[in-house]
Formats: structure tokens, sequence, C-alpha cells
């Protein structure tokens, strides 16, 4: 009889699945082996419950594809959890992550705090770094670490860009629909009003600039208006956020 996932090891395999391709649940990929060694499972029990997890996804649902059915209640239920409040499943994950030995270098040390005591500053500084770190390798995992515009493959030259921004949205800061991966130069673009997408995911340019502007602005920019942006498999951005960015901050 195999042994019940805990929670914190659930919690391992849900922040695992929101930087995985679907392709990418296999034994013999080697992030999911290193996963499972930490966990003290096999890699085919970590790929099958990744698998599980899919078959919960709408998007996974939505590709046709046969995928394993066996998504228990405690599956379901973080499901639920995860998507109602990224926030709390990004926090209590990387704690997970840290009892496993498996957080991301570049992450704070922060114990998880459920109480509800007074936040000090280091610690408001502490959850939004966690925050941050999440968003950012969910979205490089989804977008296969390239601009959705441009194509751009080089980690330091990509941001993990809100499309309804952060300081507008606090239930929504961390929800992987609330991003795309963007170079640096589009990110600025798309931030400032000076790019969008329309309900076709389609590049559109500010009229503001569109005309007249320099030639590097139109090679740089100007050239994406009207082309479709590279969409993920999963965690595709929010129609509805698309709409909010195109209302209240595109330059029309």
């Amino acid at each position: 009889m195999s042994k019940s996932w805990s929670r914190a090891e659930l919690l391992v395999a849900f922040e695992l699945y929101t930087r995985l391709s679907f392709g990418q649940f296999h034994s013999k990929n080697p992030v999911i082996i290193q996963t499972a060694t930490a966990l003290a499972r096999t890699p085919s029990a970590l790929a099958m419950k990744l698998c599980n997890i899919a078959s919960i996804d709408p998007t996974f649902r939505a590709t046709g594809r046969l995928g394993l059915a066996g998504a228990s209640s405690a599956d379901r239920l973080l499901w639920e959890e995860m998507n109602d409040d990224w926030g709390r499943f990004a926090l209590e994950a990387q704690q997970s992550l840290r009892d496993f030995s498996l957080a991301a270098q570049d992450s704070e040390e922060l114990p998880f705090d459920a109480t509800g005591a007074a936040p000090t500053e280091r610690t408001v500084e502490s959850v939004a770094r966690i925050g941050q770190v999440f968003f950012r390798r969910a979205l490089l995992g989804v977008y296969g670490g390239r601009c959705c515009v441009s194509g751009l493959a080089i980690p330091a030259l990509l941001v993990a860009s809100h499309i309804v921004p952060w300081r507008h949205s606090p239930t929504q800061r961390l929800n992987p629909r609330n991003g795309l991966l963007l170079s640096a130069l589009h990110d600025r673009a798309f931030d400032g009003g000076l790019m969008t997408l329309d309900d076709d995911f389609c590049v559109v340019i500010s009229p503001v600039v569109k005309e007249g502007a320099d030639p590097y602005f139109q090679a740089a920019l100007g050239s994406f208006h009207g082309s479709v942006i590279e969409m993920p498999e999963k965690f595709g951005p929010s129609p509805d956020f698309l709409a909010y960015h195109r209302e209240n901050l595109f330059l029309a």
C-alpha cells in the first residue's frame, strides 16, 4: 500500500507543478529526481502525483489529453486553496521547500507564521521577497524561459511582469495568470501603458508612440504590433486581467 502524502509533501509537489510543463512530468526529469529524493519518494511516484494534479487543472483538460484521474481529496482541496490565495500558498510552499532543503538559493529565510501577529518591517519585506521569487520561478517555468513577445531567452534580461500591477490587486499579486514573462524592454513598455494585449492575445502598441516613433522603437516594439504572444500550456494570462490593463493602464 502506498504511503499517504503529507501536506508538506503536497505543497512541494504543487509548487513544482506551477513551474514545469506537462511534457516534463516524467521520472527521468532531473528536477523530479532531485525533488523526489528530498521527499524520500520515487521519481515515478512524484511524476504520477504531478499528473494527478494536472487532471484537476481545467487548462490540461482543455488540451484533450488523456491523463491520470487519481487526484485525491487532499489534492483537490489544495488546488482550491492555492487558487483562492496564491500569497498564502507561496509562503507555505516556501516553508515546505526549506523543510526538505529544496528552497531556492535567492529566497529569504522566513518561518511561515499564521498567528496573525503584527508584522515587522523585515517580515513584510521578506514576505514580498518570497512572493517575488515564487512568481518569477512560476513564470519562467510556464513560459519556457522565453519572453512571450520577442522570444528572448536570456534569464537576466527577463522580467516576471504583472498584468494588474502589484499595488492595484493585493489578492492577485502572485497568481501566475496575472503575469507575463517579458524582456526588460517589453516589461517597461507594458507597465507604462505603451503596449497591451487584446482579447486574442495579440500585441497592441499605443498610438501615442506608434506613429513617428524612432527606428529603434519600431524595430524593438512596433514590429510586434498585431503578433500573437507565445502562450504557455498552463496558467495563461487571464482575459479579465488583460481587460483591466487595457482599460486602466494602456495609453489608447
